[in-house]
């Protein structure tokens, strides 16, 4: 005959079950939410907003165009920018290449009429000197005449001078000014290309456009954020680790995440950076068991949860942590 268990044997069994169930410690836990690396583009000038390529939430490629300023003022600084690339260009080539054969010749010309004019001053003097130890003429047309000879001879060493420059060509350092001016104007139209293509904004890595703060005709300030991206292969938990847990925690520790109210998405994911800093109220201001509420920063990398959207709550437990 088989023997049921009494009411108290009943009882005493689940009071037992009961007793081992709270002496199995549940594992540490620390809350928050799945994030991805966010990208903020910012307005490269103050121009107004002519096109909007892409819908919040729409995923692209690198490379893609998400919206475009007015090019009006950036074309025409670029174009300033070319011309004067072009001027410093031809005024260096004009050091190099030299004098024109015209204006050789016009100053070999210079040279022949100062020398003619030197040869009659000079005959004319001569003429008068002779005149002038006979007392047939005064001193002073004798002094005009040697000064006339003076500066006519003056006027040939001008004319010869300005008649070797030209055929010496430009100084080295006057060619090396000018090359240098050429490289600064060329330096300055590289920064315009620059400003002017970022009027094109596009995506600098593949995500999903999470904000597009600007609407089509408006002119953001220099700087403010034209579009927000989310980008990244994995999202990562964005956790608040309790004080007392923070000393058993280190980079690279092991982690299940429970994504969801409900917690039933589980993922297993490792942590990549905990903060050494606690957020919120600083440690100097808290003692005793008030620095139990002391909250450290952390992110946890997920594995194979590319699909989930951002902002969703979850849960992290540490089941190294004891």
């Amino acid at each position: 005959m088989i023997r049921l268990p009494s009411a108290r044997g009943i009882a005493a069994v689940a009071c037992a079950a009961f007793a081992l169930a709270g002496c199995a410690r549940a594992p540490a836990e620390a809350l928050g939410t799945l994030e991805y690396d966010r990208i903020t583009l910012p307005a490269p000038a103050a121009e107004r907003i002519v096109d909007i390529a892409v819908r919040e939430g729409e995923r692209v490629e690198a490379g893609a165009r998400l919206l475009t300023l007015e090019h009006t003022r950036g074309d025409a600084q670029l174009a300033a920018a070319q011309s004067d690339v072009a001027r410093q260009r031809e005024a260096l080539d004009e050091l190099r290449n030299g004098a024109r054969a015209e204006t050789v010749a016009q100053a070999r010309a210079n040279l022949s009429a100062a020398q003619a004019q030197a040869r009659d001053a000079r005959a004319y003097f001569d003429r008068l000197r002779p005149l002038g130890g006979q007392q047939l003429v005064s001193q002073a047309d004798v002094d005009r005449a040697r000064a006339a000879m003076g500066n006519a001879d003056g006027q040939v060493a001008a004319a010869q001078a300005a008649l070797d420059e030209l055929h010496n060509g430009a100084r080295p350092e006057q060619v090396a000014q000018a090359q240098a001016a050429l490289e600064a104007a060329q330096a300055q139209l590289a920064a315009q290309s620059y400003s002017t293509g970022r009027l094109d904004v596009v995506a600098p890595r593949a995500g999903r456009v999470d904000s597009l703060p600007y609407r089509l005709g408006d002119e953001a300030p220099i700087g403010a954020p034209l579009a927000v991206m989310l980008v990244g292969d994995q999202p990562y938990a964005r956790i608040h680790v309790p004080e007392p847990l923070r000393a058993g925690i280190e980079v690279g520790d092991a982690a299940t995440v429970l994504v969801g109210a409900d917690g039933e998405r589980r993922y297993r994911g490792r942590v990549r950076m905990i903060r050494a800093e606690p957020a919120f109220t600083p440690y100097y201001a808290l003692t005793g068991k008030d620095a139990a509420r002391l909250s450290y920063l952390a992110e946890v990398q997920l594995e194979g949860a590319d699909a989930l959207p951002a902002g969703l709550p979850l849960r992290v437990q540490f089941d190294a942590v004891r």
